[in-house]
């Protein structure tokens, strides 16, 4: 397990004070809501009845309108109840409250498990990823997208993201740069439990980005890029 020293005790539930701003369309969750449509491009449509999708660290259910109508039952984890509620108002057919590190599913139990922008904010995103294989079926996609333990990404998700006075700005202290994510550890993990990820970058669309700032665009697009360095997002099927 990965131990880092100095961490709040309940980083995640920090997001409880957000919890009337997650469906704000220029707040500080704003990017997330944009990063869950360019995340639900890669979810195929269900390929039988009663399929199941899990989605962890699930906040406040961004995904669930993008999700829907591609025939799953979509399930939300997450270990703040109030996100919960919000996700269970906005295309959630049922969500949980537990901790992601273990997650209180069978073995083979989904799908298609999905875990968008949680494994940064957990102190070892690596045994997150290893549930997330586990409760996956075989044949199931898994997709996870998240931050790069690098020097630019630590500048640009943190130095600049989260001091900038413009719309859609996180709040201070929403990162810790102890825990963005290695990209050849998540894939050593991922491969260790059945599920070969191919990584792809994700950067915000440059004419929408001005666009939002200046009140003209209501959502800005994230476009796939080939290099990782920052925010990425990896998919995979498992064996």
């Amino acid at each position: 397990m990965v131990v880092v020293s100095g961490l709040r005790k309940n980083f995640i539930t920090d997001y409880d004070g957000l919890a009337g701003q997650w469906w704000d369309p220029r707040g500080p969750l704003a990017p997330l809501g944009w990063i869950a449509r360019a995340r639900a491009e890669f979810v195929p449509a269900a390929r039988r009845a009663g399929a199941a999708l899990l989605d962890v660290g699930c906040g406040g259910g961004l995904s669930g309108p993008h999700l829907a109508g591609k025939g799953y039952r979509l399930v939300g984890v997450d270990l703040s109840a109030l996100a919960l509620g919000e996700a269970r108002r906005h295309g959630f057919d049922a969500v949980v409250q537990a901790d992601i590190t273990r997650l209180p599913f069978a073995a083979d139990s989904f799908d298609v498990v999905t875990a968008g922008q949680c494994l940064e904010h957990v102190p070892d995103p690596y045994a997150v990823t290893a549930e997330a294989c586990r409760v996956l079926r075989p044949g199931g996609t898994l997709i996870v997208d998240t931050i790069a333990d690098t020097r630019l990404a630590r500048l640009l998700a943190i130095t600049v993201a989260e001091n900038l006075p413009v719309p859609g700005r996180p709040p201070r202290g929403t990162h810790d740069h102890r825990l963005f994510v290695n990209r050849a550890r998540l894939t050593r993990t991922a491969r260790a439990h059945g599920v070969e990820l191919d990584l792809i970058g994700l950067r915000p669309h440059f004419g929408d980005g001005v666009r939002f700032l200046a009140g003209r665009r209501a959502e800005v697009r994230m476009v796939p890029v080939p290099a990782t360095g920052v925010l990425y997002l990896g998919a995979g099927t498992k064996a």
